[in-house]
């Protein structure tokens, strides 16, 4: 797997850098002229995109220019809006620049599965935008119509799709948050969706 790592900070790259090496092939640009040419030249598993390096046209002329090349957008001040609308443009991962190694290597797997990695803020705030567009076409909830789950798992399979938390989940259902995480995770093996967001586009697919 050939990483590229992007940024014009170059103490940036160096973390990176000493987190991946050895771990994958790595190259580096700091450049954003520098960037679009290798984009060019080259097809990356995975690119590595500092956010201070790229603004939205510049991406979408990086997106033109590697399209079959994944990118991992990574942002000092990581926000939801941000990360929606540069997922909706075509990145598969959003994070903090500081990330940990262990997150970043997490990620990194994710990526290369062929799923998308967020953080958890942006997944609420996908799910609630989702939700709103189900709400606004009048569109009912599919939550009714899942074979097999329990009539406690279609309550918490509801709340998942209007983008509440765990914590808010068991608020509402007077339950622990273990015991929401334990229904989760029967839903997700008998919806075979696998993961928070999946659950809640295929509930709000409307």
């Amino acid at each position: 797997m050939v990483i590229l790592l992007s940024s014009a900070n170059k103490s940036v790259i160096t973390r990176w850098e000493n987190m991946l090496s050895g771990k994958y092939s790595l190259e580096q640009v700091t450049l954003l002229r520098e960037l679009k040419i290798r984009c060019k030249e080259k097809t990356f598993d995975l690119i590595l995109l500092h956010r201070s390096l790229v603004d939205m046209a510049a991406f979408a002329e990086l997106r033109l220019a590697a399209p079959l090349s994944k990118f991992f957008l990574l942002s000092d001040q990581p926000n939801e809006e941000d990360g929606l609308t540069f997922l909706k443009m075509g990145i598969v991962g959003y994070g903090n620049t500081y990330i940990s190694q262990v997150r970043l290597l997490e990620a990194i797997r994710v990526i290369s599965g062929g799923a998308v990695w967020l953080g958890q803020k942006v997944i609420q705030k996908l799910i609630q935008e989702s939700y709103s567009k189900v709400k606004e076409q009048g569109k009912p909830e599919t939550g009714q119509s899942l074979t097999g789950l329990t009539p406690a798992e279609h309550k918490v399979t509801e709340l998942v799709a209007r983008g509440q938390s765990n914590l808010e989940i068991a608020y509402n259902l007077k339950i622990s948050e273990r015991t929401v995480k334990t229904h989760l995770t029967s839903i997700y093996e008998k919806t075979k969706t696998g993961s928070r967001l999946s659950l809640a586009l295929l509930m709000n697919r409307g």
